[in-house]
C-alpha cells in the first residue's frame, strides 16, 4: 500500500545516483542487504531488542538501495528483481523466528499461545505473494502488471513497519510487541483473504 500510494520517485534517483558511485552491481546490494537481517537475527535470539531493531532497519534501507541503483544505471533485470524478492523473504523470516525465540521471555500468552502468532504471522507474510504469484500461474489473472500488483490492507513495508513499531514499543514494556505481532499476524492474513476476494470477484 505505501509503494503504491506514495510518490517516491525523487527519493529514489538520489539515493541511487549517490551509491551508484560506490560501484556495486544492484545484485550485490540485495546480498549485502540480507547481512545486518543474519546479525539481528542472532541479537534477537539473544534477547537483544534494540540492536536488532537497529540492524533490520539498516537491512531495510539496503534493501531500497538495490532497486534505485539498478533504475539510475539502468540495470534493472527480471533476475534482480527476483533476487531481491527472495532475499525480502528470507529477511522476514530471519525476522519472524527471531522474534520467537525473543518472545519466549515474555510472560503472557494473549488468547494463543506465542508459537502459534508466529506461524500465522508467517503465513500471513507469504500468502499473498502467493495468491497473486499462483493467480497469474493460472492465468486467472490476464490483465497489465498493475492489476496483477492487486494491493491490500498489509503489504510488505507495512507489515514491517507495524512490527518495527512493536520492537521499538517492547523497549518498554514486552508486552506491546506482543500485540503488535498478533495485529500483524491478523492483517496479513486478511490482505490474503483481500487479494483472494479481488481474483474470484474477477470471475464472477
Amino acid at each position: 500500500m505505501i509503494k503504491s500510494r506514495a510518490d517516491v520517485e525523487w527519493f529514489s534517483v538520489k539515493l541511487g545516483t549517490m551509491f551508484a558511485r560506490v560501484g556495486l552491481s544492484p545484485n550485490i546490494w540485495t546480498i549485502i542487504a540480507l547481512m545486518p537481517a543474519l546479525v539481528g537475527f542472532i541479537t534477537l535470539y539473544q534477547g537483544q531488542l534494540l540492536y536488532a531493531l537497529i540492524l533490520f532497519i539498516i537491512s531495510g534501507a539496503i534493501d531500497a538501495i538495490d532497486g534505485a541503483v539498478a533504475r539510475v544505471t539502468g540495470s534493472v533485470t527480471e533476475l534482480g528483481a527476483f533476487l531481491d524478492g527472495v532475499i525480502d523473504r528470507y529477511v522476514e523470516i530471519l525476522l519472524y523466528v527471531g522474534l520467537l525465540f525473543y518472545l519466549e521471555n515474555v510472560d503472557f500468552v494473549f488468547l494463543l499461545p506465542t508459537g502459534v502468532w508466529i506461524v500465522f504471522l508467517v503465513y500471513g507474510a507469504l500468502m499473498p505473494s502467493f495468491v497473486r504469484a499462483y493467480a497469474d500461474h493460472r492465468n486467472v489473472i490476464t490483465e497489465d502488471d498493475e492489476h496483477k500488483k492487486m494491493g491490500g490492507l498489509l503489504e510488505r513495508a507495512e507489515r514491517l513497519t507495524l512490527l518495527y513499531l512493536g520492537m521499538l514499543l517492547g523497549l518498554y514494556q514486552g508486552i506491546w510487541l506482543l500485540y503488535i505481532v498478533v495485529l500483524t499476524a491478523i492483517l496479513a492474513n486478511f490482505t490474503a483473504l483481500e487479494r483472494i476476494y479481488y481474483v474470484l470477484s474477477r470471475h464472477k
